[in-house]
């Protein structure tokens, strides 16, 4: 699994207004429930939510990584924000994230979830592709730049 196939240039997008953890997840739920058939922005963020009570999902190095599953969900999606400012996510560091890539998964998708997770992790993990993501000019720069860090 690479970026390339749950993320396309629509859902990637540069200076993203949230003021904090929940506006961030709300605008999620509404970015994703626009583009999904059947879907209701509610549940997506009652489900993103649910994840993040389970624990935080920022990784650290100014990075989160909402995920959870959704029946309407067909194929695992993914939408990468660069936020406007850096707001404060509960990062396992204590550091504010400005990078957010939000996964949604079908389901029934255990194992295809773990290994996309795993993937974006091995991703953000280097200061190379999170440098390349802050420095980007445009969305569709934003968009090449994680396809070809990979």
């Amino acid at each position: 699994m690479r970026i390339e196939d749950i993320l396309t240039a629509d859902r990637a997008q540069i200076d993203v207004p949230a003021s904090s953890k929940k506006k961030l997840l709300q605008y999620l739920a509404n970015f994703v429930g626009e583009r999904l058939q059947d879907s209701s922005s509610d549940d997506i963020y009652e489900r993103l939510l649910t994840r993040e009570r389970l624990g935080s999902t920022g990784i650290g190095e100014g990075i989160a990584i909402p995920h959870c599953r959704l029946k309407e969900c067909q194929q695992a999606m993914g939408v990468l924000l660069r936020l406007q400012t850096p707001i404060d996510y509960d990062a396992i560091d204590q550091q504010p994230i400005d990078l957010v890539f939000a996964l949604l998964v079908p389901e029934e998708a255990t194992e295809e979830h773990l290994q996309v997770l795993a993937m974006l992790a091995r991703n953000f993990s280097t200061e190379e592709f999170r440098s390349a993501l802050r420095n980007a000019p445009s969305e569709q720069q934003l968009f090449q730049r994680a396809l070809n860090a990979e």
